[in-house]
């Protein structure tokens, strides 16, 4: 078995790292434009790790091309599609995400899979939001909040959503909103806890009415200071960090059980760009193992069963939480229980 990972910044070194940690991988090769990046990678992973040029990218049938290059993703999909091969993509950015699931009628035809947004957030936050679904006979709101960044990659796109206008789904339509609006303070698990986050070009939105069509409400809003909005318009003023500190993720699902109605609110803190290689990685064991839950192209809340994926992260060092109060601590979440 054949596993391509395209791009080894931050999310896809960890990606390679966990994938070769838990499978049994034939043949892993490292597609990154940044030769020395490149080879550095390949040399602190070993075999059965190898250098790919960028110009050679060409999977073959029953590959796995694991997406998390900071360009756009379609493009590569489609040549994976093309020539048999499976797709895992982190793409963070709407419209991208877009793209990749107007991929689904074609992946389903020619029966392979592409995972969109299985990174941090989309990715984790999907995961928990299908989790707290369980807990539900209806769910009517899923609403998400994210705080860091991973590599540059990621501090760039977020620094250009937030200066775009970003969709909310209400009662069946969506509704354009500006980015930077919408202020709202969310609260996270210790010690990120409090954040202002606010609206932007955000693809949640797109991958939960997908998973969940009756859904009534989703929102997504991301944590930013005074400054990373009044900027949010302009070019990056200061050069990207090499790799964001810690992150956080809350996601609130409303809903009604029986004749009452309830919500249940789950968080997680991480650096992102680890989180988000780790849930990559295991999206594309899931995949290699068979247990997704159709082909096509669609998000984690959508293909994976939630709570053993959730204890699979876990294991990986990957955890999230429940909240008790919207301004309490949180407890570890019992996946295997199913909480």
């Amino acid at each position: 078995m054949r596993v391509l990972i395209i791009g080894a910044g931050a999310v896809g070194a960890r990606a390679a790292r966990q994938l070769i940690s838990v499978l049994s991988v034939d043949d892993l090769v490292i597609v990154e434009r940044n030769v020395e990046l490149r080879d550095a990678v390949v040399e602190s992973l070993g075999p059965p790790a190898r250098a790919g040029a960028e110009a050679d990218f060409a999977p073959e049938q029953g590959d796995v091309v694991v997406l998390a290059a900071p360009v756009a993703h379609r493009p590569l999909a489609e040549r994976a599609l093309e020539r048999g091969a499976h797709v895992v993509s982190t793409a963070d950015a709407a419209d991208d995400v877009k793209a990749l699931l107007d991929l689904d009628a074609e992946a389903r035809e020619r029966r392979l899979h592409i995972v969109v947004g299985a990174g941090f957030s989309p990715g984790l936050g999907c995961v928990l939001a299908a989790h707290a679904a369980t807990r539900f006979d209806r769910i009517d709101e899923i609403h998400i909040a994210k705080v860091g960044t991973g590599g540059p990659a990621c501090a760039r796109q977020l620094h250009r959503a937030l200066g775009e206008a970003g969709l909310d789904w209400h009662d069946g339509a969506w509704s354009r909103r500006r980015g930077g609006s919408g202020r709202t303070l969310c609260w996270f698990p210790d010690p990120v806890r409090g954040v202002d986050c606010y609206r932007g070009a955000f693809p949640e939105p797109l991958l939960l009415t997908t998973a969940f069509p009756t859904v009534r409400r989703v929102t997504a809003r991301a944590g930013a200071n005074r400054r990373d909005r009044l900027t949010a318009r302009l070019p990056m003023l200061r050069r990207p960090h090499p790799e964001g500190g810690l992150g956080a993720l809350r996601v609130e699902v409303r809903g009604s059980r029986g004749a009452a109605l309830d919500e249940y609110v789950l968080g997680a803190i991480d650096r992102p760009g680890v989180a988000a290689g780790t849930v990559a990685a295991m999206a594309a064991v899931s995949l290699i193992e068979g247990s997704l839950s159709r082909h096509g192209a669609g998000g984690l809340a959508e293909l994976v069963e939630p709570t053993p994926f959730l204890a699979a992260l876990a294991d990986r060092g990957v955890k999230a939480a429940v909240f008790e109060g919207s301004m309490g601590g949180g407890q570890l979440v019992d996946v295997a229980s199913g909480r």
